[in-house]
């Protein structure tokens, strides 16, 4: 039985790359895992100022939501980052999360990782500056495994992921962890 986190950036409570992300963990829940869900929207989680106050303690200065966040993604074993494609780059609320995780990184170790990406354009290179981005992300993780990628292009109106491929595949991949 594994811990499995998801950190859902969509702006919008059930957003395509929202339900997808639901999917998954319905498939992982249904394997026998545990499984979470953190909505960045929903949190407080301010921009990175680069103070570099967190050098010697490995906390952030700031006061927010993100150290309660880190903490769970220390726990977790399996982490799935779900985001919507904006102007083909990540949404905001997720870089701030990856930018945020700057005082801890070197301890987000050996986690296996699932990617969710939806975006208006049906073609998948509608994902690539955002897929890269996620890649570079685990890239400064030790130990970190890229174990799949849900790709929910073509989904442009709140609801299309209900209707489209992704939306079963990210349920088998969840159930397949």
């Amino acid at each position: 039985m594994m811990k499995v986190l998801a950190i859902s950036s969509s702006p919008r409570k059930n957003g395509n790359s929202d339900l997808l992300c639901d999917q998954f963990l319905k498939g992982a829940a249904q394997a026998g895992h545990t499984v979470g869900k953190i909505r960045l929207a929903e949190r407080d989680i301010r921009p990175c100022t680069a103070c570099y106050g967190c050098g010697e303690t490995h906390a952030c200065v700031q006061q927010d939501g993100m150290a309660e966040i880190l903490e769970k993604v220390l726990a977790a074993d399996v982490i799935v980052l779900a985001v919507p494609v904006y102007f083909y780059s990540m949404a905001a609320q997720m870089k701030i999360f990856i930018d945020r995780c700057f005082p801890r990184y070197t301890e987000i170790k050996h986690k296996q990782f699932y990617f969710i990406v939806t975006a208006a354009d049906p073609q998948h290179s509608a994902a690539e500056e955002t897929i890269a981005g996620l890649r570079g992300f685990l890239r400064c993780l030790p130990g970190a495994e890229e174990k799949g990628v849900v790709y929910g292009t073509g989904a442009w109106d709140k609801g299309d992921a209900l209707r489209h491929p992704a939306y079963e595949k990210a349920f088998e991949m969840g159930k397949s962890i």
